[in-house]
């Protein structure tokens, strides 16, 4: 009777012990389904390292959907909203939205992909096309207007989608969805983001940027 009792102790003692470390480490893909934290992130101490900075040695490459992407190289996506410039042609320049396919819709020369490309770079492809059947020597130039929107989710009184405003941080974003709740965990959140074409979650600290089109989820805590 005594090592039945024993036994059975054991268990579930190694059956908290298991769910501890689970929420310690924030269980590894559990958190936003069809997303998974890759293991470099995973191996990568915390914090981790602000914009710009070098991860430690033997880190590899930093973990996909980390760094920050400054303004200049920033790639267009659904939902951003560009204002395209062609001088001397009133009629041409206006403002266009990337839809979900990736694309804009461009007066005479019709779709134009956007998604990949930063502003200046779709300025460019849509100044080729023109000059190929319509305008000898275009001048054109593209810049956002509007940024797609983040999305916050998890452990926070309104998840949901929301605009995207420059110099946004994961705490900021918190605010904007009214704050925790009594379960939230506040040091880290995971995050998801684009990287090369593929969505990958790292945890990262509160006061990290957030980019247009990031998906923050803000984990339960164990107790």
């Amino acid at each position: 009777m005594t090592t039945c009792r024993i036994t059975v102790s054991a268990k579930v003692l190694t059956l908290l012990l298991v769910l501890m470390a689970c929420g310690l480490s924030g269980c590894k893909g559990g958190a936003i389904p069809g997303l998974r934290t890759p293991d470099l992130a995973l191996s990568t101490p915390a914090p981790l390292p602000g914009p710009g900075e070098a991860y430690p040695p033997g880190a590899g490459r930093a973990p996909p959907g980390v760094p920050v992407v400054p303004h200049a190289n920033y790639t267009l996506d659904s939902g951003d909203r560009v204002r395209i410039i062609v001088f001397g042609q009133q009629n041409l320049s206006n403002v266009y939205t990337v839809s979900a396919s990736g694309t804009v819709s461009f007066p005479l020369i019709g779709q134009v992909r956007a998604r990949g490309l930063t502003a200046a770079e779709l300025g460019r492809q849509v100044a080729r096309r023109l000059r190929t059947q319509y305008i000898k020597d275009p001048k054109v130039t593209a810049e956002v207007v509007t940024y797609r929107p983040f999305y916050i989710l998890g452990q926070v009184d309104r998840p949901g989608q929301y605009p995207y405003a420059q110099g946004l941080t994961v705490e900021n974003a918190v605010a904007i969805a009214e704050g925790y709740t009594p379960r939230a965990k506040k040091r880290f959140v995971r995050l998801t983001r684009k990287f090369d074409g593929v969505m990958s979650t790292v945890m990262v600290p509160t006061d990290y940027p957030v980019q247009p089109g990031d998906t923050i989820y803000v984990l339960q805590r164990l107790f």
